[in-house]
């Protein structure tokens, strides 16, 4: 997963076990390569450590999503001219 960090890496981001954070549910010597961290001030995780844990209502159920969606209206796929995808 080099290459997440070769993208990610210009704008500042780094591995988060670089800061001292592991990924929840990882074992402490698991691949987490794909789990960055950006430092906004300079220093600041400097001697932190600890566990990331996804917030409550970041994983939502398919059913509630659908229920939520019947609160608009319907989409219709419109082809333009000059989409690159005809």
């Amino acid at each position: 997963m080099k290459e997440i960090l070769d993208s990610y890496g210009h704008s500042g981001f780094g591995y988060a076990s670089k800061f001292g954070i592991r990924y929840h549910d990882l074992p402490e010597d698991a691949d987490a390569s794909f789990f960055l961290c950006k430092e906004l001030i300079p220093g600041y995780l400097d001697g932190i450590t600890g566990v990331y844990q996804t917030p409550k209502g970041y994983y939502v159920e398919d059913a509630d999503v659908e229920e939520f969606d019947k609160n608009f209206l319907p989409k219709e796929k419109l082809k333009l001219p000059g989409q690159i995808f005809e």
